[in-house]
């Protein structure tokens, strides 16, 4: 019955998904967005936690990383949508390895579920700390290492989560290659590795959230499950919770200042 039960759950069109780094698998998993209330509903919080997190955005210089199948302009018009996947929709196509920035021009990177695809933690964020103004920002939405979070992760997700891993991926493409422990293992299992490589980067926020809203939606590949005008009653149900979010929370919002 369990096993029936879960691929009744399965999307008729992800089913039918091969390549994760084939660029009309994103253009799909937009598509998927913008129809389910529940995760659109998501992404428009999660987008206001980057909107909040540096003043006077309008006139900034700031960049998302992965922006995929998102929609950040629809809330922030001003920000440059950019991907490792060349896109139709987006301002920019590049490696997050290599930016099309000058040394010390950017204001704030922005990030939905981008680290932990990316092939070499350590270069990354030598980007990071060359591309961003002195006070800039980078903010990221990733998997959290929770034991809610990790027993969701390693039982019903696609992607590895692998808390013992490195700061490297295997080349598998921009999308297939993932360790969702990644997060966790630079900023807390290998926090003073972090430091000592990048003393100029400080983290100034790790705040677990979100610890049922994104299972109720379903994903990109699973159907909703519950009707779209509970999401506000599960949200309250998450703030009531939200002293907890060390044990249950599946995302967290990771915040570093350029210093």
């Amino acid at each position: 019955m369990s096993r029936n039960f879960m691929k009744w759950l399965e999307m008729p069109e992800a089913a039918e998904i091969r390549d994760l780094n084939d660029p009309a698998t994103t253009l799909l998993h937009g598509q998927i967005i913008q129809r389910k209330p529940f995760l659109k509903r998501i992404y428009i919080d999660f987008y206001r936690i980057f909107e909040s997190s540096l003043p006077d955005i309008k006139s900034k210089m700031c960049v998302e990383l992965g922006s995929g199948g998102g929609f950040i302009k629809k809330i922030m018009p001003s920000v440059l949508t950019s991907d490792v996947l060349d896109l139709p929709y987006l301002d920019k196509c590049f490696s997050a390895l290599d930016m099309p920035f000058e040394d010390a021009g950017v204001d704030g990177f922005f990030m939905i579920d981008v680290l932990h695809h990316i092939p070499d933690t350590t270069l990354f964020f030598s980007e990071m700390n060359r591309c961003l103004k002195t006070g800039g920002k980078v903010v990221m939405i990733e998997p959290a290492n929770t034991p809610w979070g990790r027993f969701i992760y390693q039982n019903f997700h696609h992607e590895a989560f692998d808390p013992s891993g490195g700061w490297t991926l295997l080349e598998e493409g921009p999308l297939a290659a993932a360790n969702g422990a990644i997060p966790w293992i630079v900023f807390h299992r290998d926090k003073k590795k972090f430091v000592s490589l990048f003393p100029s980067l400080r983290v100034i926020k790790i705040e677990p959230h979100t610890p049922f809203l994104y299972l109720f939606s379903g994903g990109v590949s699973k159907r909703q499950l519950i009707p779209s005008f509970m999401y506000d009653f599960v949200k309250a149900i998450e703030r009531i919770f939200s002293p907890f979010n060390g044990l249950i929370g599946m995302f967290q919002t990771i915040e570093l200042e350029k210093i």
